[in-house]
């Protein structure tokens, strides 16, 4: 007997899971569909020698009470039941040079931010302010994200490139680097990257600052527990690898163990482009399929992932972000062969509130897809098993002892800490994730030229529907609203932010 849904989700990464909700709220049936063995997308945890690691969730901003994700998480039904611990107030975030001994803080409330820095730069407070200031008039201009009505693009503020935008506010080169210091946030690109991503990146940790206890997967569980209750369906080991049609007309999907889902309406939370691929060429306009494929993605990256020796190592409640030297935090993706790594980020995980000895400590930079083509056509999960040599493992662990040297700097000692020793390179991301080539978030945006790389969640079959964070922004926010904007265009522009609203305000 088939089965049919009013709509069929593909993908469980958190814009499918949201989107799911949404819609089930509203009386949908829903399906998700989700090709691995965890639910989760970059929500996804593993566990190393006993110790759980984050795959993408390193912290989360803006879920103080009132702030914007607190908002939409509630809504959603799932605030009142994470488990978080509140990150440094003076110093969520620690920006360093190898050449540098300061420890450059970001720090959590506009007026505390102002305050740590001026310190540090007793010169620049003005500059310093005014800063703050463009950050959040940019935030202002993006409706959804203060949960607004609205469409929200303003080519004046899409335009904006940040690094220009910083050259131009100050001469302070030590300044630039540590306002941009947190850029692997969103990857940075000196050329390209505009002041909205970057805005948008940083100002929910201004606000405030989260690490999840026990790691991110706690959010996946949350969600499927709240769209089961209202009576969604999720099934892993379906991987969907084509669609069905009837003449013109979008009707079913098809999962690699022969089953067939039937919908009205799909939302694909898989990389845009091999949706459009597995879909046909013939059945979109050239141009538009052809705009989609010619995207230039983000820049991948190798993690360390490092389970220490217990009670060796004292828990650091912020993250660091290091730079070899202040003048490449705008090209730290552009290594060569000799200055690799440049930069990275160094997090760690919590398992309980008052942490006192870390457990372990992720640490993630750079790394081109490119160095792992000769490994690229093997595919290596958990549920598809494809070992890829003895080679591979030689060259990761020639990565990882290369990286370990460039933490040790930062951290003498640390090697002695260490009890063991994990990685993944971009083509973990790919297999596990699904992003193109590994990539960490999604697609390039250009504040060359903005409306290039904007993708609408509604595509040119009158029934499929794009969501995840190649559509709008990344990050945990970002997806979250990118979901409400792909379900808006379902249940109409303005009544679920009104709902949104209305019930918060109940």
């Amino acid at each position: 007997m088939k089965k049919k849904y009013d709509i069929v989700i593909i993908g469980s990464g958190l814009g499918g899971l949201v989107s799911a909700i949404l819609l089930a709220k509203e009386g949908r049936s829903v399906c998700v569909l989700e090709k691995n063995n965890q639910y989760g997308g970059n929500l996804q945890t593993f566990v190393r020698d006993k110790t759980i690691f984050d795959t993408g969730i390193h912290y989360i901003g803006g879920l103080a009470e009132g702030q914007n994700l607190h908002k939409y998480f509630t809504y959603i039904g799932i605030m009142d039941h994470l488990k978080l611990k509140k990150m440094d107030e003076d110093a969520f975030d620690v920006i360093t040079f190898d050449d540098d001994k300061t420890q450059y803080p970001h720090a959590q409330g506009y007026e505390n931010f102002i305050k740590q820095l001026t310190v540090y730069f007793p010169d620049e407070e003005e500059t310093i302010r005014k800063y703050c200031k463009q950050l959040i008039y940019t935030c202002d201009s993006f409706p959804l994200y203060n949960l607004k009505k609205g469409d929200g693009y303003h080519s004046d503020i899409l335009s904006i490139n940040a690094k220009q935008y910083l050259d131009e506010l100050t001469d302070n080169e030590k300044l630039k680097a540590v306002l941009a210091g947190s850029n692997f946030l969103y990857a940075g690109i000196a050329d390209k990257s505009p002041f909205y991503v970057h805005a948008l990146s940083v100002n929910s940790y201004i606000q405030s600052s989260w690490r999840c206890i026990n790691g991110g997967s706690q959010i996946t569980k949350l969600l499927i527990k709240e769209l089961r209750k209202y009576g969604g369906e999720v099934y892993k080991h379906r991987e969907v690898t084509g669609f069905g049609f009837e003449e013109d007309k979008l009707i079913s999907v098809k999962t690699h163990n022969g089953e067939e889902y039937f919908g009205d309406l799909f939302i694909s939370n898989i990389e845009p482009k091999t949706t459009l691929k597995m879909i046909g060429e013939d059945r979109f306009r050239k141009s538009y399929f052809s705009r989609i494929q010619s995207l230039e993605v983000l820049p991948s990256a190798f993690s360390l992932y490092l389970v220490f020796k217990p009670k060796s190592f004292k828990y650091l409640n912020h993250n660091y972000y290091h730079f070899r030297d202040s003048t490449r935090v705008w090209n730290a993706n552009d290594y060569t062969e000799e200055s690799w790594p440049e930069a990275y980020m160094a997090s760690m995980n919590i398992s309980e509130e008052n942490q006192v000895w870390a457990e372990s400590l992720t640490a993630i930079t750079y790394l081109k897809f490119e160095e792992f083509k000769e490994w690229e056509n093997t595919h290596n999960t958990v549920s598809d098993k494809n070992e890829r040599g003895d080679s591979y493992e030689k060259y990761k662990a020639e990565k990882a002892e290369l990286f370990l040297k460039e933490i040790e700097k930062k951290f003498p000692g640390i090697r002695n800490s260490i009890q063991s020793i994990h990685s993944s390179t971009p083509l973990s991301y790919r297999d596990y994730i699904g992003g193109h080539e590994g990539n960490l978030y999604g697609y390039i945006k250009d504040s060359n030229n903005p409306m290039k790389t904007f993708i609408s969640p509604k595509t040119k079959l009158d029934n499929l529907y794009l969501t995840g964070q190649s559509i709008n922004m990344h990050g945990v926010l970002g997806v979250t609203i990118g979901a409400v904007v792909t379900c808006s265009e379902i249940l109409g522009k303005d009544y679920l932010i009104n709902k949104i609203n209305r019930e918060l305000a109940e």
